[in-house]
């Protein structure tokens, strides 16, 4: 009887010495024990072709790769390897990295898979991709909206698709694809055209979404597109009432990226004013504005952008400092469950996809502790 009472306690001292270790650990052990186990369950859940979740759509293969090479585990090198040759696989003439939807104009949102898949393959750092790189770059620039309505510089789902649009979602995720594949143009063979988007056009279409000093609490934030708030309309209040459309959390830090890849610091008045929003309606708890949609996306996007820009924390707006990076990889991380993934209950954008779930979880993880720059 001693005995068993002897390793009952031994037991419940382990349990609780473990349960202290855990409480105690740093923001970079968290985030390192939490990529750790959710790179894991990616690699685990990898499927025979090197896919992830669904091949139809290689951008959710993309950001699964780009979260397990981001992990730095040599020990997922074949998987690394086999999810470039899917994404490799899935290269069509035209340059692009998309699957075609036959008989489907606009089919295979070809912008938004070649820029995601194009960030992931330059990511391997493979030295068999420099062609396949430079022919993605080229599909993406002339992927650019060049109109003269509210679209002009910006970028859609797919460039092909019946009717002008373009949205910050899919316009940033090319910035991003195109700045860090930039250097590949050094290795473009001579007399051939160098490709690259109009930044200045791009940078005018992401202007024009952002609210301006007069939409009242929106100021600062950034909205979807021109013809989509996503989170609705707000009216503001004084003598000059009117109808705006309202900000909202993951896409005003999709504008911030924006802002930064077109080369604006951290000093311009136009990168300040989103901090001020951001620091306005600071939570984590929900994506501010659309609740639980896109939650682990703007976990992402809050990641990606603060690690771009440059700041460590940010002025609360009532005094002290947000450390965001300390507070979302501890968010982040509770949120975690016991086999290693992520899943949104919410399954708009796809969040119910425990795949899509946990590669934005693992990259935001790996942006936060500096482990992906």
């Amino acid at each position: 009887m001693m005995k068993k009472y002897t390793k009952l306690i031994a037991a419940t001292v382990i349990v609780a010495f473990s349960f202290i270790v855990s409480f105690a650990a740093t923001p970079g052990e968290t985030a390192a024990a939490s990529i750790s186990k959710g790179a894991r369950w990616l690699v685990e859940h990898q499927n025979e072709d090197g896919s992830f979740s669904n091949p139809q759509f290689p951008g959710l293969s993309g950001l699964a790769l780009w979260a397990v090479v981001g992990s730095g585990d040599a020990e997922y090198s074949n998987a690394v390897k086999k999810g470039g040759d899917f994404l490799i696989s899935k290269v069509q003439p035209d340059g692009g990295i998309y699957s075609p939807v036959p008989g489907r104009q606009g089919g295979g949102l070809s912008t938004y898979n070649t820029a995601v898949c194009l960030t992931a393959i330059a990511a391997t750092g493979r030295d068999d991709i420099t062609e396949i790189v430079l022919n993605a770059r080229t599909f993406l620039a002339n992927s650019q909206l060049t109109g003269d309505d509210s679209f002009k510089g910006g970028f859609g789902y797919d460039i092909n698709s019946p009717r002008p649009y373009a949205d910050l979602m899919n316009t940033h995720f090319v910035m991003e694809a195109m700045r860090r594949t930039q250097s590949y143009e050094d290795k473009r063979p001579a007399g051939q055209k160098r490709a690259d988007i109009n930044w200045k056009a791009a940078l005018d279409f992401a202007e024009r979404l952002h609210n301006g000093p007069d939409t009242g609490e929106n100021a600062g934030g950034f909205i979807y597109s021109p013809a989509d708030a996503k989170a609705g309309t707000a009216k503001t209040e004084g003598e000059k009432e009117k109808v705006v459309m309202q900000s909202y959390g993951s896409i005003t830090y999709a504008g911030l990226l924006a802002l930064v890849y077109c080369d604006l610091d951290k000093t311009d008045p136009r990168v300040r004013s989103t901090l001020d929003w951001a620091s306005k309606h600071w939570t984590l708890d929900e994506n501010p504005g659309v609740g639980d949609q896109g939650l682990y996306f703007f976990y992402n996007v809050i990641s990606r952008s603060m690690s771009a820009v440059g700041f460590d924390s940010i002025p609360r707006d009532k005094g002290g400092e947000i450390k965001w990076a300390e507070e979302l990889i501890v968010k982040v991380s509770s949120l975690m469950k016991e086999d290693g993934s992520w899943v949104n209950k919410n399954g708009r954008f796809w969040e119910n996809d425990p795949v899509l779930a946990t590669a934005y979880s693992v990259l935001a993880l790996e942006f936060a502790s500096g482990l992906t720059k």
